[in-house]
């Protein structure tokens, strides 16, 4: 098995349990993880046998961007999706961290979903 990473992902959106949280866009700092058979292209360098990530990035931004959720928990499942919309994923891994929101202390979660 093969693990495809995308670190570092920023994106502004507005989610969060207090409805203040949600008035105006908040930095969201990402992380993906996709398991998957990429032999594929490890054998034919074709990147039609594996998971294009600059595609995947695109998706996650627009999704944060552009939906509003109350828990992090719940933006993590709809990021997941997006990773398990690729049949060829097996499993996914997110995490999402709010930077700066607790006085210099980042609440996050990871979530993982297997096929």
């Amino acid at each position: 098995m093969d693990r495809i990473a995308i670190r570092g992902i920023r994106a502004y959106g507005r989610h969060g349990a207090d409805p203040g949280e949600r008035e105006r866009a908040q930095l969201f700092e990402i992380e993906l993880h996709c398991l998957l058979d990429a032999r594929g292209a490890r054998e034919n360098d074709d990147l039609a046998a594996t998971l294009d990530y600059a595609a995947l990035y695109r998706r996650v931004v627009s999704l944060v961007e552009t939906e509003s959720h109350r828990l992090l928990e719940r933006l993590a499942q709809r990021l997941l999706d997006l990773c398990l919309d690729d049949s060829r994923v097996l499993e996914a891994t997110v995490k999402i961290e709010k930077p700066g929101l607790l006085d210099g202390a980042t609440p996050g979660v990871t979530c993982t979903q297997r096929r």
